[in-house]
């Protein structure tokens, strides 16, 4: 979105068959009525063409085969848009779609997750599980940039200070 306010055009290509599938909504939602933004499902990069800078990429549709190359100054790589969380199934809470909601966002009608033993809350970070903390991409509700997951990650730190204190 950001990137769309000072360029003609953006293009966002999409491996999968929906840009909702991997992307939060709100995003989504801000995305489709932005008239300088195409979106082009079942899309990657397969090559890029360069001099001195960017010249062109050389997108694939996988659904289709069709291969086009088209002029492009500038490239960007979004990741994280996917928690890869599979492996804490039946450890930890997770959403629908993989991520884990901590601290404030597990309490359901005021009541502490299910298997909560403390008699405190979940601290702001933590899971489902005392003591496992979640932070960057794979939170819910986390806002999904490298120096928000850095910042949750140093104030995880104090937390697990805090929970380490009162064992």
């Amino acid at each position: 979105m950001y990137v769309s306010q000072y360029a003609h055009q953006v293009t966002m290509l999409v491996p999968g068959d929906s840009l909702a599938k991997k992307m939060s909504q709100y995003l989504v939602d801000q995305i489709e009525p932005t008239d300088n933004i195409s979106v082009q499902v079942h899309a990657s990069v397969v090559e890029v063409k360069r001099e001195e800078s960017l010249e062109a990429i050389t997108i694939k549709n996988s659904a289709t085969g069709e291969v086009q190359t088209v002029p492009s100054t500038s490239l960007f790589i979004f990741i994280g848009a996917v928690p890869r969380t599979d492996w804490l199934d039946g450890v930890v809470e997770r959403n629908d779609r993989g991520f884990i909601p901590t601290g404030p966002d597990l309490m359901s009608e005021e009541r502490r997750p299910r298997g909560w033993h403390l008699e405190r809350d979940p601290y702001l970070l933590e899971s489902s599980v005392s003591g496992i903390f979640a932070v960057g991409d794979v939170r819910h509700g986390s806002v999904k940039l490298v120096a928000s997951g850095v910042g949750e990650g140093s104030i995880a730190v104090q937390f697990v200070h805090r929970y380490l204190s009162n064992l």
